[in-house]
């Protein structure tokens, strides 16, 4: 039976396309971004508005406000969220057509892209301030794109239920991405450059973890191990809605339409595929193609 979990490892390379493609950087320094994560940023925090520093470090939970502070609020002075919002468009479109082929517009795809506005249609809002503004727009008439405007709904929906599910475990932002970083085995420091944490504050982080029994210095104890499995489990919970409602054939039948698709992206996109955040097992996707 398809997971919600499963969803998400085929959703979720789709909607990627937005942060690890030439296309996507392009539009955003067209637009007058100065480096990466200013377009990032942009692009992502949009739907909210021209939102404060405060508001967009608070719904992104994992950043240090100085990281959000280089973007935040001067990427509003470089184009309003409306042209952000057009940029992304652009950007996913010219990826897509050019990673996919003849199969961004093929029967497959348009299929999938039906589908997935129908689950995206009934994600959670509630509560859910990136989930709720994805799905306030308009879905683009163009089925890779609606595909891609569904997967992105579906997935900051579920984004904004996993920092509830963190919240609830008491886990804040350094420590959410300490204890991360050791459940999966990634590069701790590159993680902690990546979301400019100061080395005192990860470290503190690390140390708060340590005393309350979930980390054995760079490890994770049996109970960090089980903080972890809960809060995904909760999670997945948080993230049921749309496939309960789209049913357990229609949900099957989307994920062997949409698995291939990502995995293709995957397979074709090498900053997607180094990037230690990009995690997109191919061995997942293969099974779940079908």
């Amino acid at each position: 039976m398809t997971t919600p979990r499963d969803l998400w490892l085929c959703f979720e390379p789709y909607h990627d396309v937005v942060y690890f493609t030439p296309e996507s950087r392009a539009a955003a320094d067209e637009l007058g971004c100065k480096g990466g994560w200013m377009g990032y940023f942009g692009m992502r925090a949009a739907v909210l508005g021209a939102a404060p520093e405060w508001l967009v470090t608070s719904v992104f939970y994992n950043f240090h406000p100085s990281r959000v502070g280089r973007a935040v609020p001067d990427v509003w002075a470089v184009a309003s969220p409306e042209r952000f919002l057009e940029a992304r468009l652009a950007g996913v479109d010219g990826a897509l057509r050019r990673m996919l082929g003849d199969e961004a517009t093929g029967d497959d795809l348009a299929e999938a892209a039906e589908l997935a506005v129908v689950a995206a249609g009934v994600a959670a809002t509630a509560g859910r301030p990136l989930g709720a503004a994805n799905a306030a727009l308009p879905v683009p008439a163009e089925p890779h794109l609606a595909l891609w405007q569904a997967a992105t709904t579906l997935r900051e929906s579920r984004g904004d239920g996993h920092v509830a599910a963190l919240v609830t475990a008491g886990l804040d932002p350094a420590e959410a991405l300490v204890l991360f970083a050791a459940d999966r085995g990634l590069d701790a420091e590159y993680l902690r450059q990546a979301r400019n944490w100061p080395a005192e504050e990860w470290s503190a982080a690390a140390q708060r973890l340590a005393e309350r029994g979930l980390m054995d210095g760079a490890a994770l104890t049996a109970d960090g191990a089980a903080v972890r499995e809960t809060v995904e489990a909760l999670t997945d919970e948080a993230a049921a809605g749309p496939w309960e409602h789209l049913g357990p054939a229609a949900t099957e039948r989307l994920a062997r339409l949409l698995a291939p698709l990502s995995l293709r992206l995957v397979r074709g996109n090498e900053a997607m595929r180094v990037n230690p955040m990009a995690l997109h097992p191919e061995d997942d996707l293969v099974r779940l193609s079908g």
